[in-house]
């Protein structure tokens, strides 16, 4: 197949959407207690809905800047030395509204070949800034439609090495809600960055078009005052966040010592949770445990309760300094109430 034929849609495979509308399965992750997330309850948003695509004849097209423009099989694919990574993986949620936090996140063992090994062999061009990936879902998505699900990652992220061509979840084949047969995984980028269904990379010197790359999942610059400006960064790295799984929310604890634990995650790894037992009007700092790859950590605190109402809140400072922010934001401080009787 020529770079011509890629580029006119010769690479997408037969895939008959069912659902053919927004799919959405999540798993509150204040439930998850467990550190690698169960395949099953690793939260879900198919923004078109899923594409159903056959192993046998889907293909990995690569074009643009580089050297040998090819179509790997599946077989092909297996042929690469296979990666494992734990990883968290989190949703941006609302892909217009920066202000809400939906809290979707999971933590899992993704499988695959590297990204940048793959590139290595079709020799990529040392101009290329940017692959630009296909995926062949369609069709609607609230005020929004497309063709075909199309995000960018820059170049210099995959010579991480750590980006995979991910084909296994906790040592399973894919579904085909989590992509399969392949999808892109990269750790520590928000999730709608890991393309799923993705049968086409395309090396390119500037970032991709379409909705979810140019109208889509773009994030404000803000002053120092809180005033925004005309710029906008995307939606890529995950900024500190904690997340109370213990106790739950509006549950009856007794009064006195209680342990409160949770998750916290980052793309910087985080270096400290603390814990408030009075809405935020005062903090309590305990350690978390050291990261494994780019897993979520847990924490835990020891608080002391009186009879009554009382509102938990849990926030992360990461490696770097960066505190999550108290509200209107993606990764607002996690509050709940619970009840101490």
């Amino acid at each position: 197949m020529s770079d011509k034929d890629v580029m006119s849609g010769g690479w997408r495979p037969a895939s008959p959407m069912q659902p053919d509308k927004t799919f959405r399965f999540r798993v509150s992750a204040d439930e998850l207690v467990d550190r690698i997330t169960p395949s099953s309850d690793v939260f879900v948003l198919a923004h078109f809905g899923i594409p159903r695509i056959e192993r046998e004849t889907w293909r990995l097209h690569l074009s643009g800047l580089i050297e040998r423009p090819c179509a790997l099989s599946f077989q092909d694919l297996l042929k690469f030395r296979k990666h494992e990574i734990e990883a968290f993986i989190k949703c941006a949620g609302f892909p217009h509204n920066e202000k809400i936090a939906t809290r979707n996140a999971s933590n899992a063992v993704w499988a695959g070949a590297s990204l940048l090994e793959v590139m290595d062999s079709v020799g990529l061009n040392p101009e290329a800034t940017f692959l630009w990936l296909y995926a062949p879902d369609r069709g609607s998505y609230a005020e929004w439609s497309a063709e075909s699900y199309v995000k960018d990652v820059p170049v210099e992220r995959v010579k991480m090495g750590d980006v995979l061509l991910a084909y296994e979840l906790n040592g399973e084949q894919l579904s085909a809600e989590h992509g399969f047969p392949v999808r892109l995984f990269v750790p520590g980028f928000y999730g709608t960055n890991s393309v799923k269904w993705l049968c086409h990379i395309r090396a390119a010197t500037q970032r991709a078009t379409g909705v979810f790359v140019s109208e889509l999942y773009n994030d404000p610059v803000v002053r120092e005052d809180g005033t925004p400006t005309a710029a906008a960064v995307p939606v890529w790295e995950v900024p500190p966040e904690a997340l109370i799984v213990y106790p739950a929310a509006n549950s009856v604890v007794p009064c006195g010592r209680l342990r409160v634990s949770g998750w916290s995650w980052g793309t910087t790894e985080i270096d400290f949770v603390e814990v408030s037992t009075d809405g935020g009007i005062s903090w309590r700092r305990t350690s978390v445990e050291r990261r494994h790859q780019m897993s979520w950590q847990r924490f835990e605190a020891e608080v002391e309760l009186t009879e009554g109402e009382a509102i938990l809140s849990a926030r992360a400072t990461n490696l770097k300094g960066v505190t999550q922010p108290d509200q209107h934001a993606r990764n607002a401080v996690h509050v709940i109430r619970v009840t101490a009787s």
